[in-house]
């Protein structure tokens, strides 16, 4: 019984050891299964992953299909690759970034995926900027420029009086005491010739030397000649010329009278002596002023003082002699500024050959400042002013546009120069570069390039200047290229005094058709840090219909055809306007690209007589000003 159960044991304990191998090696067997497994996934993954650098755009398109079925978008981890999307893009079109995969708003084609630190990427960041249709381009007829350098020199246009040169002053005075016999000369203004007899003075001293000498040359004997030079020496002390001396020797005749002759060539200025005056020795019987060179007093704004020396040559032209120029040069820059009109007078002298210019006249001057040379030069046309900068759009390699900032120096006709900012050989926009401007502040391109609070802040500065503008009358003082020297009455609105101070053009108006000494209308708003920014100028007009008042209104916009909108206002209470719907005209400053049908606007405008009213500010209304102008 006992042999039973040891033998039952041993079985069962033999099945155990029996199972336990086959487990062992059944798991061994499994083990080994799954480490080829992994082995081969392994293998795979490392296939699988690449750089997508090397991908061209068919790799790229299927990419962004695996994308679009994974719901995987920019700024999530790409499981094939193991990198980090940025965004899309269409390789056709680069330089718009895109959130999201999908198709290409350009090319009938799939967005490629752009990976973090590929080539794309690394040129996406360094030229950042925003891509226009080449199709619209055209529409709006974009031009460009290379930034070039080139020698400039600085022309300053000024006004000025012709006035008396007084270093060519004579004062004719008497070398004898005597009496006024013969007056030849009566009137001041007459012009005399060097040598003309101008007065005689019967000069009674010279009687008794001149009958002293006669008497000693008739004389016979010796030791005469001592008292004859005496003689003589006598007659030159009571003022006689050694020309009478000789006269007397020679003809033995007494000379009575001392004739006086004109010194120079030039007009009598002042007459003291009258016939029968009793004169002394030293006394002023007359003055005389040269016209060959005559002086010009040229009115110098301040602000152009710098750019001129003593010794840089001038032209100047009279209204009375048109088509003549008369050439000169700078003498000195007074030190002494007009408080009133802000400007400073320099002396020039001008060449006066024919004694054609007379103290009075007027003359314009162009007075050639200092030469800079290699100047970075591009056309005044491509200046963005925002008000606090200075932009130009300049266009990249890869044919997108990027706001630069600008620093500014001399304006010439038509060109400004550039002090910082760019580079010589690059392209700007000359032409279209507002709907460019436009385009970047949408896409963010100028927040990316300004620092985000800085451009917040100057956003805003604009926003509340946009509509300051004010209207006066002035008077053109000097013209150089967009900048104007003016000269105004009071300015109410501004609580300004008169005075004559710097104006700057806006860059689409052109001063070719303005003259010193013209009398105009001008709508302007101030802008931080630069001259006072003129929107819109017409020449003076006597009709109160053409006067500058200006207007403001909320409108919607109905339509858009060119410069032409066609709005919907309320009533106008400063027209008694009821409201309407009617057609404005946008001012030439003024570009109608960003606005779109059903927006709500509000416009400064005026007047224009024979012609729609003229927008000459608009800003667009945000939701809050809508509604508070609903109320």
């Amino acid at each position: 019984m006992n042999r039973k159960y040891i033998f039952l044991f041993l079985v069962m304990a033999l099945m155990v050891l029996v199972a336990g191998y086959a487990a062992y090696q059944w798991g061994m067997q499994q083990g080994m299964d799954m480490s080829s497994l992994s082995s081969e996934s392994m293998a795979g993954n490392a296939k699988t992953t690449e750089d997508p650098s090397s991908w061209g755009i068919a790799e790229g398109e299927k990419a962004t299909r695996r994308h679009i079925d994974a719901g995987i978008k920019a700024g999530d981890i790409d499981p094939v690759t193991g990198q980090k999307i940025l965004f899309y893009q269409d390789p056709m079109v680069p330089g718009n970034k895109f959130e999201t995969p999908g198709k290409s708003p350009y090319m009938d084609m799939m967005l490629v995926p752009v990976y973090k630190g590929s080539s794309d990427a690394e040129s996406a960041m360094d030229e950042s900027g925003v891509t226009i249709n080449s199709r619209l381009q055209q529409n709006i007829g974009m031009r460009t420029a290379l930034v070039t350098r080139q020698d400039i020199t600085t022309q300053v246009t000024a006004v000025g009086a012709i006035a008396w040169n007084e270093r060519e002053e004579v004062n004719v005075q008497a070398r004898a005491l005597g009496y006024v016999e013969k007056l030849y000369v009566k009137a001041t203004l007459d012009r005399v010739n060097k040598g003309q007899p101008l007065l005689a003075i019967y000069v009674p001293d010279w009687v008794a030397v001149q009958e002293e000498f006669l008497a000693l040359k008739n004389m016979q004997g010796e030791g005469l000649d001592e008292l004859i030079a005496a003689s003589i020496a006598r007659m030159r002390q009571v003022g006689m010329s050694e020309a009478q001396i000789r006269q007397i020797k020679s003809t033995g005749k007494l000379q009575t009278q001392l004739t006086i002759t004109a010194p120079i060539d030039g007009v009598v200025t002042e007459i003291v002596a009258r016939e029968g005056m009793t004169i002394s020795t030293g006394s002023t019987l007359m003055r005389i002023n040269g016209l060959d060179p005559v002086w010009a007093n040229a009115e110098v704004p301040e602000s152009q003082v710098a750019l001129l020396s003593p010794g840089d040559p001038i032209i100047a032209s009279s209204p009375a002699f048109p088509g003549k120029q008369f050439k000169g040069q700078i003498q000195t820059l007074l030190s002494e500024v007009d408080p009133t009109t802000r400007t400073l007078k320099a002396r020039v002298v001008l060449d006066n050959p024919q004694g054609e210019l007379a103290p009075g006249m007027f003359v314009n001057m162009q007075l050639a400042g200092k030469k800079i040379t290699d100047a970075l030069m591009v056309p005044t046309e491509a200046l963005i002013r925002t008000g606090k900068r200075t932009l130009i759009m300049v266009i990249l390699k890869n044919g997108s546009f990027r706001p630069v900032e600008v620093i500014t120096g001399r304006v010439t006709d038509d060109k400004t120069q550039i002090k910082q900012g760019l580079q010589e050989g690059e392209r700007v926009v000359v032409s279209g570069q507002f709907l460019v401007d436009s385009e970047a502040s949408l896409r963010g391109v100028e927040a990316r390039l300004m620092d985000s609070q800085e451009t917040k802040t100057d956003n805003d500065s604009m926003s509340g200047m946009t509509m300051e503008v004010h209207q006066t009358e002035a008077k053109i003082e000097a013209i150089n290229g967009q900048i104007l020297t003016l000269t105004h009455p009071n300015i109410p609105s501004l609580e300004w005094p008169g005075m004559t101070m710097d104006f700057e053009l806006s860059s689409s108006l052109n001063p070719d058709a303005l003259t010193v000494g013209e009398q105009i209308e001008i709508a302007f708003r101030l802008e931080a840090g630069a001259a006072p920014l003129i929107l819109e100028f017409q020449p003076r007009s006597a009709d109160p219909e053409m006067a500058m008042d200006s207007h403001r209104t909320q409108a919607q916009i109905e339509a858009i055809d060119g410069q032409i909108l066609t709005l919907t206002h309320p009533n106008i209470p400063s027209l008694e306007w009821p409201g309407m719907t009617m057609d404005f005209q946008l001012s030439s400053s003024l570009n109608p690209d960003g606005l779109t049908v059903g927006e709500q606007i509000a416009i400064e405008f005026r007047l224009e007589k024979g012609s729609a009213p003229k927008i000459i500010d608009l800003q667009p209304l945000s939701a809050e000003t809508e509604m508070e102008g609903a109320k």
